[in-house]
């Protein structure tokens, strides 16, 4: 059986290296516990979605269009793809 192709669900906007937080615009739906992978540069990180927010207010899901801010172990860049895992 074939494995599927990631689905391309948005882009790093901008990284707070000080918090460890990327700012993720997004072109697909997201939901607290769905597994994200970030791609860019020399990164290829998978990272489990345990907390987001959308102008500093948590929230458990996210829409299309909707700009989140999701703590991550990796160091992302702007402009680094991210995909549904």
């Amino acid at each position: 059986m074939a494995k599927t192709e990631p689905k391309h669900i948005g882009v790093v906007s901008n990284f707070f290296e000080q918090v460890g937080v990327a700012a993720i615009k997004l072109t697909s739906p997201l939901k607290i516990g769905d597994k994200i992978r970030l791609v860019g540069g020399d990164v290829d990180a998978e990272e489990i979605i345990k907390s987001m927010q959308i102008q500093h207010e948590p929230v458990k899901t996210a829409k299309k269009g909707d700009e989140i801010g999701v703590k991550i172990g990796s160091k992302v860049r702007k402009g680094y793809r991210v995909f549904k895992a």
